[in-house]
């Protein structure tokens, strides 16, 4: 049911957006050198690498590595970077890998393919059974201020307690975060 009920909500949305995208991805050509859309190698189900799709909002010499790993990361965003951020507008794209199958609208955020300590952590758990997600229970209680090991008890809570009206419940708090940019650090 929840990959019919993805499948369906990411094909309705990338219709609804795809004006939106479509001027978005023109503003971050516009404002800085480079292709729109950022394709990030992340971990998906049972620890597979898959291409993340995100619109842009670094430039093209950021390292590859978790944001609140980079010394000054403002200095790395693009004009305009900040608010698309601050709005998840980045996320956009990643309605493709949802209606792909890589990826849930709900589950635990992917991991960059270098984040080898979250890796192991959500692993050991048993996390890394579980297809990753757009939003997440740890994405809702802390976003980019969450520890690791922090990040992963909610994913764990997640796994243990899963079901389709958790999900809707995760998915109005997400709602709420980015309205209010609750959670974003960069």
């Amino acid at each position: 049911m929840k990959r019919i009920f993805d499948f369906i909500l990411a094909f309705v949305l990338i219709i609804l957006f795809s004006i939106p995208m479509l001027i978005i991805a023109v503003f971050i050509k516009l404002m800085s050198k480079g292709p729109a859309i950022f394709w990030t190698d992340r971990v998906g189900i049972n620890n597979t690498i898959f291409k993340m799709a995100k619109l842009r909002t670094m430039k093209l010499n950021t390292p590859q590595v978790a944001t609140h790993l980079i010394e000054h990361p403002e200095e790395y965003l693009i004009h305009g970077g900040g608010f698309l951020r601050k709005y998840s507008l980045d996320e956009f794209f990643q309605l493709f890998n949802i209606f792909k199958g890589d990826m849930s609208f709900v589950g635990p955020r992917p991991a960059l393919f270098n984040q080898y300590d979250l890796v192991e952590l959500r692993t050991s758990k048993g996390i890394h059974k579980l297809m990753p997600g757009v939003t997440g229970w740890a994405q809702v209680n802390g976003r980019d201020d969450l520890p690791i090991p922090v990040k992963v008890s909610f994913d764990e809570y997640y796994l243990k307690h899963r079901f389709f009206g958790f999900d809707l419940y995760i998915m109005f708090l997400t709602l709420l975060k980015v309205i209010k940019r609750e959670g974003v650090k960069h």
